[in-house]
């Protein structure tokens, strides 16, 4: 009799070990569940508010290369403004007939901007954004004051391609810019990842 009530105690001692067992699997899974869904809206949401485009040109190499597919943020600026070292989506002074051009912001509403012997100057400093040297300084030559809502945008390759240095651009007014840049595929659609 004495060994039958040990088989009980062993019986009623090891169930619970089970339930709790089954329980840290369940938690688990659900977790993982609630974070695939997570995800999913998170991705639905960007999709939905925002819209993919190209790379026109070698301008943003070698972070960005010609023909590459980007994510764009179009309500990135409702809340809040651009900022330096964003890269961003515009169309020169609204023009729609043009293609989308991807820059990156160097200099806000404000700042003075002068590109001295390949240099680019931010309020009379040496840019660290753009430590690139800029061998066509364009309307950067002289002296240039953003004014209110204006951005100077150069992509990361200066040797090539249109920006705020040329005449026909300028500074980009915030009203033109169409979003962030915030995902991209990587050229040989290998995998993918955030533009910082």
């Amino acid at each position: 009799m004495g060994n039958s009530m040990k088989k009980n105690v062993g019986l009623t001692f090891y169930q619970p070990e089970k339930k709790k067992h089954t329980g840290v699997v369940i938690e688990i899974f659900v977790c993982m569940i609630l974070m695939m869904i997570a995800a999913f809206m998170a991705i639905v949401c960007v999709y939905f508010f925002g819209f993919t485009s190209k790379i026109v040109g070698t301008s943003m190499e070698p972070g960005l290369k010609n023909g590459q597919t980007i994510l764009v943020n179009r309500f990135a600026y409702v809340l809040f403004m651009p900022e330096k070292g964003d890269v961003v989506v515009f169309l020169p002074h609204g023009n729609e007939k043009t293609h989308y051009y991807v820059k990156r912001i160097v200099a806000c509403p404000g700042d003075t901007v002068q590109v001295i012997d390949g240099k680019l100057f931010v309020n009379d400093e040496p840019s660290d954004i753009m430590e690139t040297e800029i061998t066509e300084p364009g309307i950067a030559s002289k002296q240039i004051i953003l004014e209110n809502g204006q951005y100077f945008c150069i992509g990361d390759n200066p040797i090539d391609g249109e920006d705020s240095r040329q005449a026909n651009i300028g500074p980009v007014d915030k009203n033109d810019i169409i979003g962030k840049a915030w995902f991209y595929l990587k050229y040989e659609e290998e995998s993918s990842g955030f533009i910082h």
